[in-house]
């Protein structure tokens, strides 16, 4: 398995150039604080294999632009970043379709908002295959039953982002204290009762949609352990779950983050071994183009 740190991606939006490449090795190590296993499956910086953006470029010229105009994501990334309006916002997709379709993977994991993205990353693939002659897998979604849109904590009909405001997301590396102000100061809705309801009480039935991902527990068995409980004493529940599920993670971070060399060295590895998949891959799409 492959998992990439998407450094071109994340140039599309607000940055601080001083502290990208720490930003950029933060994200790695979480990969390997959430379990990733350098053994196992190879972990790399995006930009460090160039072939990401030769197969992004060659993409394009199959890729039609209706196709890219009708994403939703590139049009709520418009709205909010009216500042930093870029081509590259609307290219997104070609990209990441481009960092799935070099490795054949047959499987991408992702959150319901992404779907659309694996949907187009199946059409230029099928597009290509009838074009040039067989050359790229195929890839399906793999979206999880529960939990596939967590919403923000501040703004329950808005799903939860890492760049809206730090109160309106739960971190895996968040401090006790953090998760337990979050959650608290969640925004809930009227009534007391807490039951799931996406309509009439969003911002109670993402709370349940979290409880029921950390602890494994279904909405209906939920509902039922926290029937006479207030909506501070559901807070409170939620707080002490995820802090105890969220606190190996946030220890083996600290402890990754005082080894930044090893790191460095799990990287270096990774695009190597991601480097020479991508060059074979890219022979071929070369060749099935006329590119000589």
């Amino acid at each position: 398995m492959s998992f990439c740190v998407v450094d071109l991606h994340a140039l599309t939006s607000p940055y601080d150039p001083k502290a990208f490449s720490k930003t950029c090795l933060e994200k790695a190590v979480a990969y390997l604080a959430a379990g990733i296993d350098p053994e196992k499956s190879i972990i790399f910086i995006q930009s460090k294999v160039k072939e990401h953006t030769e197969l992004c470029w060659l993409l394009n010229t199959i890729t039609p632009m209706g196709e890219l105009n009708r994403m939703t994501q590139y049009k709520e990334k418009l709205v909010k970043y009216k500042k930093k309006e870029n081509i590259g916002l609307l290219d997104y997709p070609v990209l990441m379709a481009a960092d799935i379709l070099l490795y054949d993977t047959e499987i991408v994991p992702v959150g319901d908002d992404q779907k659309q993205h694996i949907e187009l990353t199946k059409s230029i693939a099928k597009k290509f295959n009838n074009y040039f002659g067989n050359t790229f897998t195929i890839p399906q979604a793999q979206i999880p039953k529960h939990g596939a849109r967590i919403m923000s904590l501040s703004d329950p009909k808005k799903k939860m982002s890492k760049s809206d405001r730090q109160e309106s997301y739960i971190s895996l590396f968040d401090t006790p204290s953090e998760i337990k102000q979050k959650i608290s100061r969640a925004v809930t809705d009227t009534g007391k009762e807490i039951s799931y309801d996406i309509s009439k009480k969003p911002g109670i039935s993402n709370m349940i949609t979290i409880y029921t991902v950390f602890s494994g527990k279904t909405i209906k068995e939920v509902e039922k352990e926290m029937a006479d409980k207030s909506y501070k004493q559901f807070k409170q529940s939620l707080s002490d779950l995820l802090i105890e599920k969220l606190e190996p993670f946030r220890r083996k971070r600290n402890e990754l983050m005082t080894r930044e060399v090893y790191v460095q060295e799990i990287l270096k590895k990774g695009a190597d071994k991601a480097r020479i998949i991508a060059q074979k891959k890219m022979i071929d799409v070369r060749d099935k183009m006329g590119i000589k």
